[in-house]
């Protein structure tokens, strides 16, 4: 039967909310991009930063990696689920008024006293939980609070008309505000070995059970959205959801072999990765069915951003694989091989699926900027920028790898990476350019004109594919 005309008027998407985060995201991406070029120029120059401790080579790493997760892409994360959450579920979140103080936490709590904590020598000697103990705890709150703004409105209905992106949103927040602590947390209070084991588990879960989630929900929110075509199949989504959560927990202590955690759960992580890849290749396939016939380099932006961060996610996925493997591992674990690697992860994959939403999510706010050349150029920018680092230190790596299995002087195979990374300092150029570009192409441009946009070829309303009861206007 109808519901009733209250339940049944469409949701309210909090637009001033995405218009905030994307802003802060484009902001804490060009920061933490100046982190990473600083101190890659450190590598060639080391004499840079002079006597300041406050721009020593390991605190603004610790800022870059810290900035580009939390502030880059967790701000653009919740902007996309702000326009999102209502489109999937029918429901508006939970209340504007919270997502105020969700902003001003992360951003103003966590983010901001985050980098200047770690700049002043307060931080955590551990993989991707770099930030002190103090702001872990805000981010666990935060984490808290984005749970209570975004979860309650998929349950409203009950879970059978639950789209495969709201899967990946549940999952992601969920799984997240557990493994947090496990990483943060934990390796604090338990020594050596096993402590390390659980901030091993901690690395590979920040990109697996909070990027990763977020970034395929993203995907698989825009693919039908901006083709009006359904995804090829519901049951290999499905599929390769519940892999991806029961794979990748496992996957961490591949970052630890032969050391002395027990060979056993080793092996397990090596047996996990090889699997992860094999469950990659089922959701890229999907994907890219879904894809047909759009074209290399679909016409629609926010749809060419997700289309190439799905083969950046194959790419380095099956790259991920391959590195996890002992003989592998062995040459290269230590190599900018593996850096470029997450590198690829985090501005081919990530960055790339997060792009692609908040233009999809632009696209349809009445009152937002919009410039389609302005992101058109910032894509090639940023393709021909991620594309060249990434294979400069793919080189390096195993320039580096060489050097070591000859057993030559150590020094030797810092002399012989110093081209590539001079190379790699360069690559900032396109890529600062191209996220720049971007930014201004949603800030600077002609209000409306995205919304028009979109009038003008596939239509705003919503997809019955990922939203069936608000499509058809509320009936139960």
């Amino acid at each position: 039967m109808p519901e009733s005309s209250e339940e049944s008027a469409p949701p309210v998407v909090e637009t001033s909310l995405v218009y905030a985060h994307g802003l802060a995201a484009f902001v804490a991406l060009l920061i933490s991009a100046c982190f990473g070029f600083w101190a890659a120029a450190e590598l060639v120059v080391p004499q840079l930063a002079g006597s300041s401790p406050w721009l020593t080579w390991g605190r603004l790493r610790y800022d870059h990696t810290q900035g580009i997760m939390l502030g880059w892409l967790g701000n653009a994360f919740f902007a996309f689920l702000y326009h999102a959450v209502p489109v999937l579920t029918g429901r508006s979140v939970t209340n504007l008024k919270l997502g105020q103080w969700l902003f001003g936490l992360w951003n103003f709590i966590v983010v901001i006293p985050g980098w200047i904590l770690v700049l002043a020598g307060f931080s955590q000697p551990l993989e991707w939980a770099e930030f002190p103990l103090v702001i872990d705890g805000f981010v666990v709150l935060a984490l808290l609070l984005a749970a209570i703004q975004f979860l309650p409105p998929f349950f409203s209905r009950g879970l059978e008309d639950l789209y495969v992106s709201s899967w990946y949103i549940i999952g992601g927040l969920v799984f997240t505000l557990l493994a947090y602590p496990m990483g943060n947390f934990v390796p604090e209070l338990l020594p050596g070995a096993r402590g390390a084991a659980f901030s091993g588990l901690w690395i590979h879960d920040a990109v697996g059970l909070f990027v990763t989630p977020l970034a395929l929900a993203i995907i698989y929110f825009v693919i039908p959205a901006s083709t009006r075509r359904p995804i090829y199949s519901h049951f290999l989504s499905m599929l390769g959801f519940w892999l991806l959560f029961f794979l990748y927990p496992l996957n961490g202590t591949h970052h630890y072999v032969f050391s002395v955690i027990p060979m056993s759960a080793q092996i397990g992580a090596i047996t996990a990765s090889t699997l992860l890849g094999v469950d990659v290749v089922i959701v890229v396939t999907n994907l890219f069915l879904s894809l047909r016939g759009t074209g290399w380099f679909p016409r629609d932006p926010g749809l060419r951003f997700v289309s190439t961060g799905t083969m950046f996610y194959l790419v380095v996925s099956l790259q991920g694989s391959l590195q996890a493997q002992m003989s592998i591992n062995q040459s290269v674990h230590f190599s900018d091989w593996v850096i470029g690697h997450s590198h690829m992860a985090m501005l081919g994959f990530a960055s790339f699926a997060a792009l692609g939403g908040l233009v999809h999510a632009w696209q349809r706010i009445p009152w937002a900027s919009y410039q389609a050349g302005m992101i058109n150029t910032g894509y090639w920018l940023l393709l021909s920028g991620v594309i060249v680092m990434v294979v400069d230190l793919t080189i390096a790596g195993l320039v580096q790898a060489s050097s070591w299995k000859s057993g030559a002087p150590w020094l030797d195979s810092v002399r012989a990476s110093q081209p590539y990374w001079a190379i790699r300092i360069f690559t900032f150029l396109p890529i600062a350019a191209g996220f720049f570009m971007v930014m201004a192409g949603l800030f600077a441009g002609k209000p409306g004109a995205g919304l028009k946009a979109i009038r003008d070829t596939v239509g705003p309303e919503p997809v019955a594919e990922i939203a069936p009861r608000f499509a058809t206007g509320g009936q139960a």
